[in-house]
């Protein structure tokens, strides 16, 4: 499926390709919302629609024969997020999916009985999104981005990398739960030798002054960048940051290494949304959120851009590029 197939409409609503299938007499159509935290010409969302696309596709559901879809997408706007969040329950569906933790917040203030299904949530129980990843309650499951323990996990490998830093910025969001709890988890294994400091992921002047300060503090200095929803969104901004002062710096998912990012540790977050392709069709089927148990990723793919590490003048130690899934030349 190419992105040409699918409708832009107005408002930032998308819909599928039309399908060869009539709707079948008596047939009921079901309506499916999704809500996207990215733009619409964004390639990681496309990517994340197809999958979920083709995912129910293969599970029966047809545009135009049994199910309609109404996607919103938001840019990481916040006043797109609440108004397209009530739009779409408005249109009365019987399920949405809610792609990432900030779109979440904003159905479940929208309602609290329309089923909600998410992907690549960081902490939905720190969150209040469910009671618990086993027995979720209420309206809302889905699929977790990762636990908070992987944050220890990409200050291992910043080091690695790049032996001699004795400083890291960590780019995080302070107004979510998750931006604090990931610095947290980094603050709890920061060795003695390791200065950390932070920097507000909110506003693209703001961060480019704060990243320039940190770079010219001194020497030796690196960034951790964290789950959040200004860096799905903009992931050039940061990367082309990091470059310009010759940061080292490792990121949460592959796509920051592919526009130029040094190093990410994450789950597939596309491959997520076949699965929850799945939660979908059990919804539509009768099932209810408050039966299915959360789910946490079951691997991790370590990724290293060796264009970007000679270019920072690094020596990528054999052992590192032997545990990685890619490597970008």
């Amino acid at each position: 499926m190419k992105r040409r197939n699918f409708i832009t409409l107005l408002g930032g609503a998308a819909a599928w390709p039309l399908a060869a299938h009539a709707q079948q007499p008596g047939e009921r159509v079901q309506r499916i919302g999704v809500l996207m935290n990215r733009a619409p010409d964004d390639a990681e969302g496309q990517a994340r629609l197809k999958a979920l696309v083709q995912g129910l596709q293969q599970l029966g559901w047809v545009e135009g024969r049994n199910v309609r879809m109404d996607v919103r997408w938001t840019a990481g706007i916040a006043d797109r997020l609440h108004r397209y969040a009530a739009e779409l329950v408005a249109l009365m569906p019987d399920v949405i999916l809610a792609d990432g933790a900030v779109g979440v917040s904003a159905l479940q203030g929208a309602t609290r009985s329309v089923p909600i299904i998410f992907a690549a949530v960081p902490d939905p129980v720190g969150a209040g999104f469910v009671k618990s990843l086993a027995r979720p309650g209420g309206n809302t499951t889905g699929f977790t981005a990762f636990e908070y323990a992987i944050a220890a996990k990409w200050l291992e490998l910043l080091k690695e990398i790049a032996p001699n830093l004795t400083r890291a910025a960590v780019l995080r969001d302070p107004t979510i739960a998750a931006g604090i709890g990931q610095f947290a988890a980094i603050q709890a294994v920061g060795p003695i030798t390791m200065e950390l400091s932070v920097v507000d992921l909110r506003d693209t002047d703001a961060i480019e002054q704060d990243v320039a300060d940190f770079a010219r503090g001194s020497k030796n200095g690196g960034l951790i960048v964290t789950v959040g929803p200004f860096g799905a969104n903009h992931p050039n901004v940061i990367t082309t940051l990091a470059n310009r002062y010759k940061l080292p710096a490792v990121y949460p998912f592959r796509y920051f290494v592919g526009v130029g990012g040094l190093m990410s540790y994450g789950p597939d977050l596309v491959s997520q949304f076949r699965p929850a392709a799945g939660y979908v069709d059990r919804i539509l089927k009768g099932e209810k959120p408050a039966d299915l148990p959360v789910q946490t990723p079951t691997k991790y793919e370590l990724v290293i851009n060796l264009k970007t590490a000679r270019a920072l003048g690094l020596e990528v130690p054999p052992t590192l590029l032997a545990r990685a899934d890619e490597v970008i030349e």
